[in-house]
């Protein structure tokens, strides 16, 4: 038996919903990840193709956001409950575009978060945060444009 190299990425696929003031919803995947390279961030990301949408958010946010409001500026995170009571986190998207504001299961954020924890604990970041990696993954992107 051979043994696979760890991924430092973690993917898991959520699903947002969307109120434009009508009745009802509108659903919208995104996927969210965590690469232990990077550990105190989370992206999100939306759509695919041309139309994909990166948003990056401090994992702390998140973790706060679970059971707190949280953030200022163009991520804010709250708890809530949905029409059938059930938990949420309800995320409030600000650009200069406008606002955009969709809520995702409590549960399903807090096994994501759960997972990341099992890679990198609160605290421990700094020693799985590579500046040198960063720096020449920011350089070869430089020249390859």
């Amino acid at each position: 038996m051979t043994s696979q190299p760890i991924t430092p990425v973690l993917a898991q696929h959520v699903t947002l919903r969307a109120h434009h003031g009508a009745p009802g919803s509108v659903e919208l995947d995104a996927v969210f990840e965590y690469d232990s390279r990077d550990p105190f961030a989370v992206w999100i990301t939306f759509g695919s193709g041309a139309s994909t949408i990166r948003w990056a958010m401090g994992r702390s946010l998140l973790a706060q956001g679970l059971t707190d409001p949280a953030g200022d500026g163009d991520l804010r995170l709250r708890p809530g409950l949905d029409e059938d009571g059930s938990g949420v986190v309800v995320f409030e998207f600000h650009s200069p575009d406008g606002r955009f504001v969709a809520q995702a299961s409590t549960r399903e954020l807090y096994r994501f978060l759960t997972r990341t924890l099992a890679m990198v604990p609160f605290g421990s970041e700094s020693s799985h945060f590579d500046v040198d990696a960063i720096i020449t993954d920011l350089m070869r992107l430089s020249e390859s444009e």
